[in-house]
């Protein structure tokens, strides 16, 4: 290299406080990103550990530090997944609610429905969560995740106890997705509402059973009281015709005394000719007929 060649250089070579800021400018433009970046990733391997709290700490820290909407969408999906995860169904729906709000045409606009519909669901939020999940599975070209969609509707349908309907979306998951990861569980479910029919059919019949039971019992008691009351009428009837203990033979010497009485009435009756004799008579004799027939009828009710 010649001398005006090394002349050049020493004249474009950068002093050591240029040097420096340099630098500092280059690191500043590459260390957010990579900050960024890595915490994002630490994040998703948490979660992937089943590390769920710790992934939404370092989650957290990525969603602070994002340069733009992009960035702030995916942290706060992947905090909402493991948030989700956790079981902290509340939190979930809230960045959810505010990955929709940030970022509503974001690349994750599809795959949150569907977790937003398993979040409803955990909520006890059934019907919003079977409307979701029900726009999803139309919506989706992907059979594997219509299948974990329809699953989900399939649980919220029988947490409903709209178990007919339930059984329908069970059965199409194992007769049309039998690959899917929800054919086993869709299976169970099968079986189980299958249970419940037959147990809810053998309770009805119980339930009729019991109700012809306590008719039969009814009419029994019914009859009984029936039964009881007539008797106690046989017995009065019996009481009576015993008089206090007057006898059959006792009742026939009084009947003969009274016909006796009505003759001599009469006797009388045609010497005296008199209206109220007559009027008399007349009382004594319908009193005796009136004897004679409740000693006949006392007589054939003691036969029965």
């Amino acid at each position: 290299m010649n001398n005006k060649a090394l002349c050049g250089l020493r004249r474009h070579r950068m002093s050591p406080r240029a040097l420096f800021c340099g630098t500092l400018i280059f690191l500043f433009s590459v260390i957010p990103a990579f900050s960024l970046t890595s915490r994002l990733e630490r994040g998703i391997t948490l979660y992937g550990e089943s590390r769920w709290r710790e992934a939404v700490i370092e989650l957290r820290r990525a969603e602070a530090e994002a340069r733009n909407t992009d960035e702030r969408a995916e942290a706060l999906y992947w905090i909402s997944l493991a948030e989700l995860s956790a079981g902290e169904y509340g939190a979930s729906l809230e960045d959810m609610e505010e990955l929709e709000r940030a970022a509503p045409e974001s690349r994750y606009a599809g795959e949150l429905s569907y977790h937003k519909g398993r979040v409803l669901f955990y909520l006890g939020r059934w019907d919003e969560s079977a409307v979701l999940l029900r726009d999803y599975a139309d919506n989706t070209g992907d059979a594997v995740k219509k299948a974990a969609a329809l699953y989900w509707i399939g649980e919220s349908l029988f947490a409903m106890g709209q178990f007919e309907e339930a059984r329908d979306v069970f059965a199409l998951i194992t007769e049309q997705y039998p690959q899917s990861a929800k054919f086993e569980a869709a299976s169970y479910r099968l079986a189980l509402i299958n249970q419940k029919k037959v147990e809810s059919e053998l309770l009805e019949m119980l339930k009729w059973s019991h109700e012809e039971s306590l008719k039969s019992v009814e009419d029994y008691q019914r009859r009984e009281r029936f039964y009881d009351q007539a008797l106690v009428a046989y017995q009065k009837r019996f009481a009576d015709l015993d008089g206090g203990g007057l006898s059959a033979e006792e009742y026939r010497r009084q009947l003969s005394a009274a016909e006796a009485r009505i003759s001599e009435l009469e006797a009388l009756l045609n010497i005296s000719g008199g209206t109220d004799r007559q009027r008399r008579l007349r009382e004594i004799r319908n009193q005796a007929v009136e004897t004679e027939e409740y000693l006949q009828s006392g007589r054939s009710g003691g036969g029965q």
